[in-house]
Formats: structure tokens, sequence, C-alpha cells
């Protein structure tokens, strides 16, 4: 039992953060101060948060600096600390709610929003030297006890990931949901967060949302009550319909500070309406929504008229936008590390380098399916690109990634991600190439845009790009090579599915086209089943095509490659241990493969090779396949880098990223040092675990299929494929279960009841007492596997808490029925295991793979480092 607090709640106050710093010598000093546009309720890591704090009085920001300067003094803390208030918005009352005597979330904003590298400061610290001794790297002049001057407005939005989870309860509260976040930096916070929205890729580039715009007013007042992830969007369309803001503040508690900034863009938006014409938009006016952060295509929507005319029209009238450094000291001093954002009005500081200036698109918000692993793509990119001799720039907008430390590239842009954005940076550097391939899907969807705008992108050719995104090009591509791939076609309604899933046969798979991460790709067994996925896809307006493809139930199996446009190396193949259905984010994998024949693996090898080739691949691709019924059957093919690059290049020791971008500028393959063809296999095996957080997100579907729902992995090496096993299911915080601890309930679905037999005998053999629902006992006590019968949810949901409350069961097994209806048994027994802290396995294949672990017992695996893997 751990200990419980109770506290008197001071929901309601506001919640100010302060990044402070101190050394041995005990000298301190306050990086940064942040404030939170939620009241204290809302997690910091699901609230917007501004630094520096805009709506306090001289005399609070003076009293919480001195309190934080005294806490981390008090303590002996020598470092970053981090240091939480709750301060009453009527009174100089406060609490402190939370110190973080280490580096934090809020640190890595803190070190972004202000130049000021906490992390690394802080480890210099550690090895004893004090701040006057530590120099600043952005100014390369001043010392680390200066404390930074912040002269603009940096505002953090989350970034949640109910884009995939669109059942999942949005509310937010106490216990974080939000899988990352973005930055945006400007002079006035109207100009941050508009900023901040387009940075989300959501959809959204303004705070104008369809959805809100369609509640009659009762509902919206309704909305207004909730605190959940729209709520700033929800502020708006209150604002936009006339409610008071002493109505908004009263129901909200944000600080009205706040509220009147949204007003002025609801007034900005309304003003642009009334014109009713791009023709009655004056240069005035049109600087006035620029300098408010409003984007081209926003405006023109506003106005009846389309992005490019705004464009044009704000180009001809000399309305650009100029870069500001971010210098740490107010403009006293020159930076030498150059990091910039963007603002209407005023003289830039931003001029090309009158070197060979090559841009890299990076990653923006880490989210399901686009994590960090494509910022350490776009980071080895940066670094690989200087070592050919070229001056690097970096555009993202992440806080909490390596590129967007301000030394990482020759120069950064903390700006948006979006055609406008990136246009605007591409003016100013003017560069010899733009790299695509090493920020996901983010990146590549940027490739149009590029082009576009006349600039050349270094790697794959735009053309080849459509050509594997494109299914009817993709399918063409691949009836010239002769490579099978499951029967599919495109479509655009849900009637059109419906009658293309007859056409081929249940089960199919819809997905839509250009995605990451699965979004929106299902299963569907059935009519009612896939027009209830067309319904949650069309969501989101569909630029593209809708595929629907026959199901193939077969082993998955995946390959990173690298491509001069002839010649091809593939680092290795990896084999995915549960069967196809399963997304390859969410799937285990293993290298070097343990169960594909030889001749697999050299048709893996053949196909690749032909594919990277016939799409003049010049740099990364990757590529998946299906062993079905003897025969090998493309999946997809990406040609940018994957999430399995970084996974990949560890294990063999091949520097996959480095490789790309010299094949990207010219270099052959065969000069590497690598050779070509597949690489031979390293002599440790390797398996890389995911990851969930399942418990953080209520309501969300707990067994897997093909929409990828990890939020990160772990690896598990050794020298077997068993150790790396027990290794990777470690990492991963899956305790393998003992007999001794508890016994293992099994819910299965009718297809895969005869799979399950055989794992619940086994499991009974080495001692487990076996538990299963209603008509998983009877199947199994009629085949002679003794298993006491237990209630699902529904059944009697009582009795079932209580045999999972009383710790007699260590493990479930449960593999799903079809749907995403939340009242199914099914999906309830899985959230209950989830709130029970109960592990639970949704694939038979996981489950065998566990079994192996189980067997192993406690045995003890010896550490293995990435430098012993040494051919």
């Amino acid at each position: 039992m751990h200990e419980n607090l109770i506290e008197k709640s001071v929901a309601g106050w506001k919640e100010i953060e302060y990044e402070v710093i101190r050394d041995g010598a005990g000298n301190c000093i306050t990086v940064c101060n942040m404030e939170n546009f939620d009241p204290v309720g809302v997690h910091t890591g699901d609230s917007i948060v501004v630094a520096p704090t805009q709506t306090l009085r001289d005399g609070e920001a003076y009293m919480l600096r001195h309190a934080a300067l005294n806490i981390i003094s008090a303590l002996g803390i020598e470092g970053g600390c981090n240091v939480q208030f709750a301060l009453d918005p009527n009174s100089m009352k406060y609490y402190v709610i939370e110190v973080n005597p280490r580096v934090s979330r809020s640190s890595a904003l803190a070190s972004k929003a202000t130049g000021y590298p906490i992390a690394k400061v802080t480890t210099r610290i550690a090895l004893g030297y004090t701040l006057d001794e530590i120099a600043n790297g952005v100014t390369g002049c001043t010392c680390a006890c200066a404390e930074p001057t912040v002269d603009y407005i940096v505002l953090k939005f989350p970034r949640w990931p109910f884009d995939k989870f669109v059942y999942a309860d949005k509310h937010i509260g106490t216990k974080m949901k939000a899988t990352g976040e973005i930055m945006a930096i400007s002079t006035n916070f109207e100009s941050a967060l508009l900023k901040a929205v387009r940075s989300l890729e959501t959809g959204m580039d303004s705070l104008a949302v369809p959805a809100l715009e369609a509640l009659s007013d009762e509902a919206l007042e309704k909305q207004l009550h909730e605190i959940n992830t729209e709520r700033a969007f929800v502020v708006a369309e209150c604002l936009r319909r006339g409610m008071d803001i002493a109505h908004v503040f009263d129901v909200t508690r944000i600080d009205v500070w706040f509220l009147k900034k949204i007003q002025n863009i609801v007034e900005m938006e309304q003003a642009l309406r009334l014109l009713g014409s791009a023709d009655k938009l004056d240069r005035a006016m049109l600087l006035d929504a620029k300098k408010m952060g409003m984007c081209d295509r926003a405006i023109a929507r506003f106005v009846c008229s389309d992005e490019m005319t705004i464009r044009a029209m704000r180009r001809e009238m000399n309305i650009l936008p100029a870069f500001r450094k971010v210098d740490t000291c107010g403009g006293e001093f020159e930076a030498v590390s150059p990091y910039f954002y963007s603002v209407y009005g005023g003289a830039t500081e931003a001029f090309p380098s009158g070197h060979k200036t090559v841009v890299v698109l990076g990653s923006g918000p880490i989210r399901i399916g686009q994590g960090i692993e494509f910022d350490y793509c776009s980071v080895h990119c940066v670094w690989a690109l200087k070592r050919a001799g070229f001056d690097t720039v970096i555009i993202n907008n992440n806080p909490e990634t390596v590129s967007t430390d301000f030394d990482t590239a020759d120069r950064l842009y903390f700006e948006p991600l979006t055609p406008e954005d990136v246009w605007n940076i591409l003016e100013i550097e003017q560069p010899v190439g733009v790299v695509c391939q090493f920020g996901g899907q983010t990146a590549i969807k940027l490739a149009k845009a590029v082009r576009q705008g006349g600039y050349a992108i270094l790697g794959t050719d735009l053309s080849d790009i459509d050509a594997a995104e494109d299914r009817e090009l993709f399918n063409q591509l691949l009836a010239s090579l002769g490579i099978p791939q499951p029967k599919g076609t495109t479509v655009f309604t849900a009637d059109e599915a419906a009658a293309a899933a007859k056409a081929l046969g249940y089960p199919v798979l819809v997905r839509p086209s250009y995605v990451l991460g699965g979004q929106g790709m299902e299963i569907a067994y059935d009519e009612k089943h896939i027009r209830e996925y067309m319904d949650i896809i069309n969501l989101n307006v569909q630029e593209h095509p809708i595929l629907v493809d026959k199901y193939l139930l077969g082993r998955e199996i995946e390959v990173d490659a690298i491509c001069d446009g002839e010649n091809v190396l593939i680092p290795g193949i990896m084999e995915h241990i549960e069967r196809a259905g399963i997304h390859s984010g969410d799937s285990i994998s293993v290298y070097p493969p343990q169960h594909l024949a030889p001749r697999i693996q050299r048709m893996v090898t053949d196909y690749t090779v032909s594919i990277a080739r016939s799409l003049h691949v010049k740099g990364l691709v990757n590529i998946q396949f299906i062993e079905y019924a003897g025969d090998l059957y493309i999946i997809e093919v990406n040609p940018r880098s994957s999430r399995t690059v970084p996974y990949i290049s560890k294990v063999t020791g091949i520097p996959i990223v480095e490789l790309g971008v010299r094949a990207s500028l010219g270099e052959k393959v065969p000069a590497m040092g690598f050779g070509t063809g597949l690489y031979p296999p390293a002599p440790t095996v390797a398996v890389k675990m995911p990851v969930f957080s399942f418990e953080k997100l209520n309501e969300v579907e707990v067994a897997l299929g093909p929409e990828m729902k990890s939020t990160g992995e772990a690896l598990g090496l050794a020298e077997t494929a068993e150790e790396a096993y027990l290794k990777g299911f470690a990492s991963t915080k899956m305790a393998i279960p003992r007999p001794e601890e508890g016994g293992v309930l099994f819910a299965i679905a009718d297809h895969d009841k005869r799979e399950a037999l055989g794992l619940a005998e086994t499991f009974a053999s080495l001692g487990f007492d076996i538990y299963a629902t209603t008509g998983t006992a009877h199947m199994f006590n009629h085949n002679y596997v003794g298993a006491q019968p237990v209630p699902r949810p529904g059944e009697d949901t009582d009795a079932l808490a209580k045999l999972f409350d009383s710790g007699k069961i260590r493990l479930i097994i449960t593999t799903p029925t079809h749907g995403r209806d939340p009242l199914r048994a099914g999906f309830r027994l899985r959230r209950m295991a989830v709130e029970y802290g109960i592990a639970c396995i949704t694939s038979i294949d996981t489950a065998k793979l566990l079994m192996k672990c189980v067997k192993m017992g406690s045995k003890d695996v010896p550490p293995l480092g990435l430098h012993d893997l040494v051919l």
C-alpha cells in the first residue's frame, strides 16, 4: 500500500512554474517562469503553457521567484529544479504544489523557450563547475549565471492522441493524457496561439472549428462547462457568439487576460468575414491579420478566396515575415547560435549564409505513429550533411527533441511545418536542396509544396514518392515487376467501400492514403463494420482515395534499405512475432529473423532491390511484406525513413541515416564500405518491444489491430532469442508471471479458442490456476483442460471486480471479437485489466512468446552492450 495524500483543493487558482538552477557554491538563478492557461486542476502536461508569465503583478512575480530560490537553496539542490505554485487570483496567498529536484518536462520547455541549456548546465554543475565558470553557448560571451531575458512570448500546446482514439474520454484533469507537445514563439499571445494550432498537425489552422459552429447555444454552454482537449476552441466559439467574458471566466476560471486575447482573434475573424471577398481586403487589415498570426489559408477562407491568391496579394503589398533571433539576452549581445522565429513587422535578423545550405524538415509533435525515431533520423541527417560540407538548417516546432537544440544545426527555425511557413523560410535561406525523407509523414507530405516553391528535393524525386503513395500508380509498378500484393481497390464513399469489400470478400483492410501509424486503418469483417470505419475515417476531409484491400493473415516482414538509384543495401530483415493485422509499430519485432526460410529471405531481398530501383530511390526506403501460404506479398512501400531505422541501425552497427544522406547526395552504395544486397546477420538477437499508455487513456480499446496504439518501445538484446524476449518483456515492465503469484484468465474469441487450448494446457502444466469466461471455460473443460468459470463484465461485474481485487489473477489472455463498441464485454474486461494493473495480452502469438519466457523462469541473463555487436 502506497501513501495517499489528502490535501486542500485549490482548483481554479492560477498555476505558475519556476525553473531554477543552483550550483555547488550556492549561486542560483531563475531560468524562466511559466503560466498555465488552464487553472489548477488540469495537469500541466495537458495545459497550454505560456512563458514568461503574462498575468502576474510585479509583487506576485517577485514573491514567487523569491520562494523558488529559497526552496532550491534550502533543499541544497545542485542543478536544475522545477517548482510549481498555486496562486490565489484574488490575494497574495499561494501554495507549493510540487518541487521536482531534477530536470523535467518543463525543463525542456524552459530550455527551448529561453535558449538556456538547463540539462547541459546541470551536468557541468555535477562535475564541479559553478555558474560563473560555464559559458552561455548562445551568445558565446556571457556566462550561465546571467538570467535569460525573454522579450517575446513562448506558448506550449499539448498534442493528444484522440485523432486515433475517437471513442476515448477527452476530458483532461490531474492525470496527463498528452503524448507530445509543440512550441510556438512570437511577439504577442494571439500570434503564438495561432502558430501553435497549425503546428499540431490536426488539420486546423484557426480557432474556428466547424463541429463547434454547428452546436446550438445550449449545447455550446454545456461544452463550456466541460474540461476537455477542445477547451480553447470552445471558448473562442462562445466569444464568437457574443457570450460575455465575465461569464466565460466564471465557468472556466481562465484568466480574463487570456480570454481577451482570444476575443481579439475572434474579432479579427469576424472583420474578415464581413468583407465578403478578397477584393475588399486592404493592406492595413491584411497586415493586422498577419501580425495576429493568421495564416494565408485561414484568411482566404474567411474572405471566400484561396490561399495562393492571398499569398500573391500579400507579396504584392510587401507584407513579408521578418525572422528574429532567440538570444537569451534581449539583444544586448550578438548571438553566435542563430535560432529564429517569425513575426510580421520590423526588420529581419536572418540572412542567407552564403554557403551551400540544405534545409531539413523536422517531424513535428510526438504522437502515436510519429515519435522520436524521426527526430533521431533528422539529427543524424544534419550531422551527415555537416560532414559533407553543407550548412544545415532545421525547421521544427517540438521542444522535446534534440533537433530543436540550438546547436544541432547551423540555424534553427522554430516554426510550424506547413507549406506557407516552410516557403517563408526557404525564401530566406535559398538552399541548394531540401530533405523531406527523415521527418516521417510530416516532412514527406511537404515534398509537393517544396517542389511547388521551386526548390530541389534531395533524394527520391517527388514523382517517385507519389508512385509509392498513390495506390493506382503503385499497383501499376508492382504489376510491371511481377510482384504480388493483396487484391484491392480505391474508394471515396461508404457505398463504394461496401461494394468493393463484397467483391473482394471479407475480411478486408480499410485505410486512408498518405497516413502514418495506421491512422484510420481497420479490418472490416462485414458491411456494418466497413460503414462504421468509413464514417470514422471521413471525420477528416480526405484529399486522397481510401484503400480497401483483401486481408491476408500471414507472417509480417519488414526491411529498411539504402539505395543510390541502382545499388541497394539491406542492413537486415525484421520478423514480426504477431501475424499480420497488428500494426508493425505495435508488433514485437525480432532481428535477425527466427522463422523465415532462406527462400523467403532471398525473395525479400530480390523484391526490395527491384522496387527500390524501379522507384529510383536515392536515400532510404521501408518495405513491409506478408508471407502467406508460401508466397510473399507487398503490403506497403515508404520512400522515406521509418520508425525502425534507429532500431536496425543500432543492432547492426550500420549508420543507416548517414548512408541514406550520402546516397541522396549522389554517392554510390558500393563505395560506402558495407557492400550491397542483404548484409550478414549480427551474431546476437535484438527484440523490439512496444510500450503502451492505456492506463492514461480511459475508454480506449486495449486490443491491438492495424491502427497503431503504442507510445514507445524498448529493446531486448541477448545472445539467444529467448533471452532477448525475456529482456524485452522486462524492459516494458511486463513482469514474467509465476504460478505461486496468481493464475491466468482466458477470455478467447471463438476463432481463437482451439489455438488457445494448447496455451491453457501448458500454463496448467506449469502449475498456474486457470480461469476462463463462461464460453471459453466450457470449451476448455470439455477438452480436459480444467478451468474455473468466471463471469464476464455485464454478467456479474462486481464478482469479477472482487476476483481482480483479490490478486488471484496475474495475467489475462483475451482475444477480441470485432468492432469498436465500448459496451462489448471483451472491451470492458480489457479496460478492467488496465484499471486493476493486471497484465493483459490480446494476441495468441504474443501469449505464446510470453510462454517461452515463463518456461525460462527467473534465469539471469547477462548484460550485452551495443559495443559487443562486432562481426
